[in-house]
């Protein structure tokens, strides 16, 4: 190692962790960007290895413009939202022989943990996260199911929790994580790969 690298402590690696989840807060960073950015950070051996993590991040904060999304209904339709979407504590999906995709991945939580409830009737839901996020699904369907597909990774430390209550009748409603290195694949193609069980070659 060169004589000007210093090696990172547990602290130097903590302080980067708490930045980056202020930049996911304030919305300049994705749950996938936090989530490759936060492993970096913690795989850290030297503090040169941290600049690559917080690279292109300022240091002013920036409020960010684009409204919250909270609520998503579906009835008789289909509902498809993603992209950079602002998340705060709750989001309601409703569904009402229709359905809804609601994609995650390159969304922004503007708190620790985000609880979405959906409710369905003769619908489908479907809420999609990257791997390396801790997410859970809970709740009751009646005449349908509920499930939980991917790999089931251990979370990244200080990652936020998303919590996924659901309440079904004649309803189908999952939980897909989305391994980080599909990141430019289509909700169909995801659903189709992990169908196939291509998440599971990319855990060997």
């Amino acid at each position: 190692m060169s004589g000007d690298l210093v090696r990172a402590s547990d602290d130097d690696r903590d302080r980067a962790v708490l930045a980056l989840r202020e930049h996911l807060a304030a919305g300049r960073l994705t749950l996938e960007e936090f989530t490759e950015r936060m492993s970096t950070a913690l795989a850290a051996t030297t503090t040169a290895d941290l600049d690559p993590p917080l690279r292109e991040l300022p240091a002013a904060k920036v409020q960010p413009r684009r409204r919250p999304t909270r609520f998503l209904l579906s009835i008789f339709s289909s509902v498809e939202r993603q992209g950079r979407l602002r998340l705060r504590r709750r989001v309601f999906c409703v569904a009402c022989f229709g359905n809804i995709d609601l994609d995650l991945r390159e969304a922004t939580l503007e708190r620790d943990a985000l609880t979405i409830v959906a409710l369905g009737l003769f619908a489908a839901v479907d809420v999609y996260v990257p791997e390396g996020i801790e997410a859970d699904i809970g709740g009751v369907i009646v005449f349908g199911h509920r499930n939980a597909h991917g790999n089931d990774v251990p979370p990244v430390p200080g990652s936020p929790l998303v919590r996924f209550n659901v309440f079904g009748l004649f309803a189908g409603i999952d939980l897909w994580r989305v391994p980080l290195a599909w990141t430019k694949r289509t909700l169909r193609q995801v659903i189709k790969g992990i169908g196939g069980g291509d998440h599971q070659e990319l855990e060997r």
